[in-house]
């Protein structure tokens, strides 16, 4: 039995509950509340550790909806292991198909095996139940709730300026998570551990190096040295929420697929070129493959330009993939 004095109830849940989500472990607990002479505690004492049964998929190979609009138009679309590109008119439903499947998914990714919300979704390895996901939303419109973040001593005026300072924190725990490994590798003694190493911190070197090639022409570059995204410009030093909209929206992209740290994961984006120059449009889907391989990106898009790099057979029309 373990005493940790008035450390609050919530913050231990808290800590199994990471445990379980990063981690993979059950821990089961019994809490109770005792009193000495002098002050109360609070007793943990641990029952069982188990490992879960959690198993994740690495890409979503169909997607089938019962119906699209009020029992109308059924969807079937079987999706590439990499690319899948969706395309249609206006009002065609390609939103909707991707706001109904990421609706059937759990906020930790779990999904049934069964049609939920009218949505089954195929996946592989086919006994999978849960599936790592992100989702990029394209509009850099003012915050909605503005209030409840008003406490934060951060300048944040948009959507996406919201989405970065998130990042931010995702950025810190993923420089950690590299960082320990590298440590690990460089202790192992083995003889090529300083080329592993250096294989480790690759990905983040090769972000550094993208945003500095997308923002020669204003004049930014990252700075290496500081642990969050910082930028200097003309003597300068800015914060990215200090960015353009399209600079957000390409860092927004770039740093949500950096911080996935090369897992197998499905990558959906909603009009992603809003914003973007078009040389940045063309070459948006061979960036986010560069930096994580292993990525499945499903998109929506009107912009010919994204598909310009030899993308255009991952293109699907909304009517190809319909039966009324």
């Amino acid at each position: 039995m373990q005493r940790y004095g008035y450390l609050p109830i919530y913050e231990i849940l808290s800590l199994c509950y990471l445990a379980y989500h990063k981690c993979g472990i059950y821990i089961k607990i019994r809490l109770s509340y005792c009193h000495s002479h002098k002050k109360p505690y609070i007793c943990i004492t641990i029952v069982t550790i188990s490992t879960s049964m959690q198993k994740y998929a690495d890409y979503i190979e169909e997607i089938e909806i019962d119906s699209l609009w009020s029992g109308k138009k059924h969807i079937r679309w079987t999706l590439d292991r990499q690319v899948n590109i969706l395309s249609g008119i206006n009002g065609v439903g390609k939103s909707t198909i991707l706001n109904k499947v990421i609706r059937s998914l759990s906020q930790g990714g779990e999904f049934p095996s069964h049609s939920l919300k009218g949505v089954r979704l195929k996946v592989s390895p086919n006994d999978a139940r849960w599936i790592r996901y992100d989702i990029i939303r394209s509009f850099d419109r003012p915050l909605m709730n503005s209030d409840s973040i008003s406490k934060i001593n951060v300048d944040l005026v948009t959507e996406l300026d919201w989405q970065l300072f998130q990042l931010q924190r995702k950025y810190l725990d993923y420089q950690v998570n590299i960082g320990n490994r590298i440590i690990e590798t460089l202790q192992s003694g083995e003889a090529d551990a300083a080329g592993k190493a250096q294989q480790i911190s690759q990905p983040k070197k090769r972000f550094q190096d993208i945003l500095d090639d997308l923002f020669t022409e204003t004049g930014k570059k990252i700075l290496r040295s500081e642990n969050e995204i910082k930028f200097s410009s003309l003597g300068e030093v800015l914060a990215p929420y200090q960015l353009s909209s399209g600079e957000k929206q390409i860092l927004v992209i770039l740093l949500t697929v950096l911080v996935e740290d090369n897992e197998h994961y499905v990558l959906f984006m909603d009009e992603p070129e809003v914003s973007l120059h078009i040389e940045w449009q063309k070459r948006l889907i061979d960036l986010i493959l560069e930096l994580n391989p292993n990525v499945q990106i499903i998109l929506t898009t009107h912009s010919p330009a994204v598909i310009m790099n030899g993308w255009i057979d991952r293109v699907t029309e909304v009517t190809d993939i319909t039966d009324k």
